[in-house]
């Protein structure tokens, strides 16, 4: 068979200029909102035609800060970063063919100088990530919500309480700080740190956001 040639048909634009802070899953935090914006030989109205009668999207991804290594088993952050699964069993980024999978809310498709974008919600992508593919979301057949979720059913309850002085709220627009507190409570820490006395910067909305975690709380202490 000849080998397949991809090429990526949009890059999301997002708040997240470094690894760093991403949910480490989509849909988790609905109130990130981010834009697939499309490379221009790919701004056709046409391909967008019916696509706002779906809630939700897959976007099919490149994990384009992964580099080329990839291993048959890794370590689940999750887990701490002791036990090791076989890579298929996992989301790794660290996969032989690096391809995320993520399913976004639909917003809209807005105009911009850029043409056509949609609007979505729920992304778990770094800003630039190219796209290779968009395909609508099935309820009748895409949802299985009796479905096990092996490992990650042990820490997909798990949350912080988070701690901010209210002041600090002046520093992002009313829904970037809401969301930054969602991901606060989600912990971005890998699991295996755990020292109360570090502060953590993430790149947020434009931002520099600092924070300290102490047990099951964690306190945002500034942002520049």
């Amino acid at each position: 068979m000849d080998e397949l040639t991809l090429r990526p048909v949009a890059h999301i634009r997002s708040d997240f200029p470094e690894k760093f802070g991403i949910p480490r899953q989509s849909g988790i935090l609905p109130e990130l909102t981010s834009r697939v914006v499309f490379e221009p030989e790919f701004r056709i109205p046409e391909m967008l035609r019916g696509i706002e009668g779906y809630d939700y999207l897959w976007l099919i991804w490149v994990f384009s800060e992964s580099g080329r290594r990839w291993s048959p088993t890794v370590r689940p952050p999750r887990l701490g970063g002791n036990a090791r699964m076989g890579v298929f069993a996992t989301r790794s980024p660290f996969r032989p063919n690096p391809l995320g999978l993520s399913s976004v809310r639909l917003l809209g498709v807005e105009d911009s100088p850029e043409g056509k974008t949609l609007r979505i919600a729920g992304a778990d992508l770094m800003d630039g990530t190219p796209i290779l593919d968009i395909k609508p979301y099935l309820p009748f057949t895409d949802s299985h919500p009796d479905a096990k979720g092996g490992f990650s059913d042990q820490v997909a309850g798990d949350k912080l309480a988070v701690e901010a002085d209210p002041a600090l709220a002046d520093k992002l627009p009313p829904e970037k700080w809401s969301a930054l507190l969602q991901i606060l409570a989600q912990d971005p820490r890998p699991s295996y740190q755990d020292d109360p006395g570090r502060v953590y910067g993430m790149a947020f909305a434009g931002k520099k956001v600092y924070f300290t975690v102490d047990g099951k709380t964690a306190r945002l202490v500034d942002i520049q």
